[in-house]
């Protein structure tokens, strides 16, 4: 169960509350270009409109450019295939100051592509340096070992 895409700037900028795992409502040759792991969530976030739940901003390139229709747009808003609470859960969460909900990667269960997205806040400037102090140190520790 390798990630196709990987959202690891927002493991950086955000501090996750709550995760969930939805699935992705996609064409074929869309499937097809993430499994070749063309996909990308840099930018990307959840947008809860009209009780449903979309992806919008992850660039998914066409599979075969030149064969592609003349309409097909790499980042149109890509519905989420939800729970009804869980739906709810998510329009309380972009209602409220302060959160977000942001993808973090898709992966394959079984035959199906699955997208793990998370209630998020982001982080002040300061929990960023620690961030990047624990790290560090983890690293010289790991070295010295």
């Amino acid at each position: 169960m390798a990630p196709y895409a990987d959202n690891s700037k927002a493991r950086y900028d955000y501090e996750f509350l709550k995760r969930m795992t939805a699935g992705l409502e996609l064409i074929g040759s869309e499937v097809k270009s993430i499994r070749e792991g063309k996909m990308s969530l840099a930018g990307a976030f959840v947008a809860v409109r009209g009780g449903e739940a979309y992806l919008v901003g992850a660039d998914i390139p066409a599979y075969q450019p030149k064969n592609a229709p003349l309409e097909y747009d790499a980042t149109r808003a890509r519905r989420l295939l939800l729970s009804k609470d869980e739906l709810e859960e998510l329009a309380d969460a972009e209602g409220t100051k302060g959160l977000t909900i942001v993808p973090l990667s898709v992966y394959n269960k079984g035959r199906f592509l699955k997208i793990d997205i998370a209630i998020a806040r982001g982080k002040k400037k300061w929990d960023k340096r620690a961030a990047i102090k624990k790290r560090d140190t983890e690293r010289e520790l790991k070295r010295k070992l």
